[in-house]
């Protein structure tokens, strides 16, 4: 059940993609209510949300009233509910290696958690590695 310290996610992923349900377990392991919706009309979900190019990823949530696009840390979610922002969501463009769910081993790449509003506009939340 969601509540404030158990947040509800719903997760929108592709069936096959492994890393998806690699950052939904990171979701999980962080106390987030997942719900999770295989779909092969990710491009459609991504267009409805708002979400312009430069910022997609593999995998689409929706949090409240925000999306949240990609590889993006549970602690990032949190302080985007907690500071509620005027804004459309976050994004993790692409895959960034070491991101949650894109583990591989020590490698972690440098990455950027992009804040975005609707009308495509996005700033830098927080950078990783």
């Amino acid at each position: 059940m969601a509540d404030d310290t158990n947040p509800g996610i719903h997760v929108y992923k592709s069936p096959t993609c492994g890393c998806c349900e690699g950052w939904v377990d990171h979701l999980k392991a962080n106390g987030f209510n997942v719900e999770v919706t295989d779909t092969n009309s990710l491009n459609r979900i991504k267009a409805e949300a708002g979400l312009t190019p430069a910022l997609a990823s593999c995998h689409t949530a929706f949090i409240g009233d925000y999306v949240i696009e990609g590889h993006v840390p549970a602690r990032d979610i949190r302080r985007l509910i907690a500071e509620s922002p005027q804004a459309r969501g976050l994004s993790a463009p692409g895959m960034p290696v070491g991101s949650p769910g894109m583990e591989m081993g020590n490698r972690k790449d440098h990455y950027k958690i992009m804040l975005f509003n609707s009308a495509g506009q996005s700033r830098v939340f927080s950078e990783y590695n």
